[in-house]
């Protein structure tokens, strides 16, 4: 048994003094936490004779006053089996206990209905405006840290929201894991103070877990609140956030990653760029590598994953973009001719003000704009492909270069080849892995390339780790690698002594 209340319980097997000798029983805690819900099949006679029943059991366990509070608290059946007695009463006060704890949550909108967590002045057709906050993390962080730390962060998120909406503002949680605003002057409504009041760890039992959210903050007009909340549901549910990971690590790796960018654990590393004719390193790719303090070096991928989840994704990405270039800008003269791309994601260019904002970076630390190479990472999706293709024009008019990353494994390959203004195609790795063994691969691989020069491409094969991979490739056309066979990604030091030793 679990130490916290749990979500499920099944127990099998016979029941002596209730007339049914097979028991199939369950115990489950609904989203919110407040109803106990207890299944079992059993013979008896009417209610009357399966309230007693239910009853004499439960007594028997836990004893009158527990088994009470369970009935009160929404227990409809009994959990009974062959099991340790001592076990199974754990396990229903666990529940009654969790029941109790949760009452303390206001939550008038379970037990009353949604129009009631709403102050009687709104009934009235005063002014008001309600804000709707989704708590987006917090099913994860249940199944993470356990139901009695998730009840603990549930109370520290209104305690801080009513610290920041002032005193006049009613506060109040939802079903699962939303929460509902109500001031009484609309002109004290702000998403902004909601949004920095989530974006802080929380501390639970010396633990620091960090939340995202979903705010939308609407005023309520002429008195019509389900109206208001109607149209504020609407907004929250919009597709703006990425998928669950369901992954444990991710979601213990995020609370991190928001400290890390600021303490400087984040760095880049540079794998190179080789010419398949003449064998030359022609420009290197920046890779973003997180120095944990714990958990050693974690790679990109996890990284942004875990970035994703912390709501640091843009953040993350242009502390890595702004240190490659710091560090290109600084290279000595024997890096003077390599290149230097840098990955832009979809949430890069859902910024209007992108391009030039790179732009200023790259001219203010000295490095050529000729010189840079930005990479559009092909397993996002571009929302808006036309004011994409804008940007990218953009910096393709000043002189940097466009490649698009990863090609063949993400939404739109295609749909990107013809919408965007671009210089160079990266083949992914899991195209290449296995040209030398699949006559398939190799033929896919082929079509890829033929494309790319048809379109005035260059290409790049990505994960090339010995040279018959190269060899092929270079015999259907592809004019650069990047992988093991030349180097793994290098620090800056690393990177010039390969230079200056070819």
């Amino acid at each position: 048994m679990q130490t916290d209340a749990p979500d499920a319980v099944s127990i099998h097997g016979d029941a002596p003094g209730i007339a049914a000798a097979a028991l199939q029983a369950g115990l489950r805690i609904a989203d919110d936490g407040a109803v106990i819900v207890v299944t079992t099949i059993m013979a008896v006679e009417d209610a009357a004779d399966e309230a007693r029943q239910r009853r004499q059991a439960l007594v028997a366990i836990v004893g009158a006053d527990d088994a009470d509070a369970a009935i009160e608290a929404g227990a409809t059946h009994v959990v009974s089996a062959n099991a340790d007695p001592a076990e199974v009463a754990r396990t229903l006060r666990l529940a009654v206990r969790h029941v109790r704890r949760l009452r303390d949550l206001p939550s008038p909108a379970r037990r009353r209905g949604e129009s009631e967590v709403v102050p009687a002045w709104v009934t009235a057709a005063r002014p008001v405006a309600l804000a709707l906050i989704a708590l987006t993390r917090f099913d994860v962080v249940n199944a993470a840290y356990g139901r009695a730390r998730g009840d603990r962060l549930l109370e520290s998120v209104l305690a801080r929201l009513r610290s920041v909406v002032g005193p006049g503002a009613q506060v109040e949680r939802l079903d699962g894991a939303e929460v509902l605003i109500a001031w009484p002057d609309p002109a004290g409504a702000s998403d902004d103070a909601i949004e920095q009041a989530l974006a802080e760890p929380f501390d639970i039992d010396r633990t620091a877990i960090l939340l995202g959210s979903r705010v939308a903050v609407l005023p309520v007009v002429q008195g019509d609140v389900a109206d208001t909340l109607r149209h504020l549901r609407l907004r929250i549910e919009e597709p703006s956030a990425s998928p669950l990971t369901g992954s444990v690590l991710v979601e213990q790796l995020a609370i991190d990653v928001h400290r890390a960018i600021e303490n400087g654990e984040i760095g880049v590393l540079f794998q190179p760029q080789v010419v398949i004719a003449t064998g030359a390193i022609s420009g290197v790719e920046a890779l973003a590598r997180w120095a944990h303090p714990t958990r050693g070096e974690i790679g990109a991928e996890l990284l942004f994953a875990a970035a994703e989840r912390a709501d640091v994704a843009l953040p993350l990405s242009e502390h890595v973009q702004a240190a490659a270039i710091a560090a290109a800008a600084a290279w000595p003269e024997s890096l003077a001719r390599l290149r230097l791309s840098i990955n832009v994601t979809a949430a890069d260019l859902a910024r209007s003000d992108f391009a030039p904002r790179l732009l200023a970076q790259v001219d203010a630390s000295g490095f050529a704009r000729g010189r840079l190479t930005v990479e559009i990472t092909e397993s996002g999706l571009i929302a808006e492909l036309n004011s994409a293709a804008r940007l990218l024009s953009h910096l393709r008019g000043a002189g940097c270069h466009v490649a698009i990353d990863d090609f063949g494994t993400g939404y739109s390959s295609l749909a990107y080849l013809k919408a965007l203004p671009l210089d160079y195609l990266k083949i992914d790795r899991s195209l290449t892995v296995d040209i030398a063994g699949s006559d398939r691969d190799r033929v896919v691989v082929r079509g890829v390339i033929a494309m790319a020069r048809s379109l005035g491409l260059e290409t790049i094969a990505e994960g090339v780790e010995d040279a018959r991979q190269r060899d092929l490739l270079a015999a259907e056309g592809c004019t650069l690698y990047q992988g093991y066979l030349c180097a793994p990604p290098l620090t800056g030091a690393a990177l010039v002594d390969l230079v200056e030793g070819r």
